[in-house]
């Protein structure tokens, strides 16, 4: 019943509505594109919000966690910090605690992480043969998190019939939606 409303309300519209809808999606998706680069330039984070995928975090952050990341180059990292690291090879980028830090006389300062529920540190989710991350690998240090309001993406993301469903849905409603 509800596709059969849908194609009613679309035959309704003039070319002129129907131009006037596109555009409007058209609006929203680069608004939205917009906002993301502002919060990339504002935080300097490739990524200012992330979501946490898995456990390793708990108790401090669950799945589903939607986390708020900076990432100041003249901020030291600090033991106990909880920072964002990508690691080659890998395209998912890893939300755990900074457990150690080793600085060199230079200056130059590597460190070692752990997820707060897991057994060991992170050496065995390191490329082979790195035995500390560095600054580079960083994307973001957590500064704040709403609890679970990301769990729509880890839906999305398990099952992706879920996001054609969702953007699906989130389309009709911009082309139906006539104010």
């Amino acid at each position: 019943m509800l596709s059969l409303d849908f194609l009613d309300d679309v035959r309704r519209m003039n070319k002129r509505q129907l131009y006037y809808q596109v555009l409007n999606f058209g609006m929203i998706v680069s608004s939205a594109l917009m906002i993301w680069k502002g919060l990339m330039l504002i935080t300097g984070s490739e990524s200012p919000i992330v979501v946490v995928l898995s456990g390793s975090m708990e108790p401090a952050f669950h799945r589903g966690d939607l986390l708020f990341l900076t990432n100041r180059v003249e901020d030291p990292i600090r033991v106990g910090e909880i920072v964002v690291f990508r690691i080659e090879g890998r395209e998912i980028p890893i939300v755990h605690r900074v457990l150690k830090i080793h600085e060199k006389q230079d200056g130059h300062i590597k460190f070692l992480t752990k997820g707060d529920n897991n057994a060991v540190d992170d050496r065995g989710l390191y490329k082979q043969g790195q035995h500390w991350l560095e600054k580079k690998d960083v994307v973001g240090r957590a500064r704040g998190f709403v609890p679970y309001i990301g769990i729509v993406t880890i839906l999305m993301n398990d099952y992706p019939k879920f996001s054609y469903a969702v953007l699906f849905l989130l389309g009709l409603f911009v082309l139906v939606h006539r104010e």
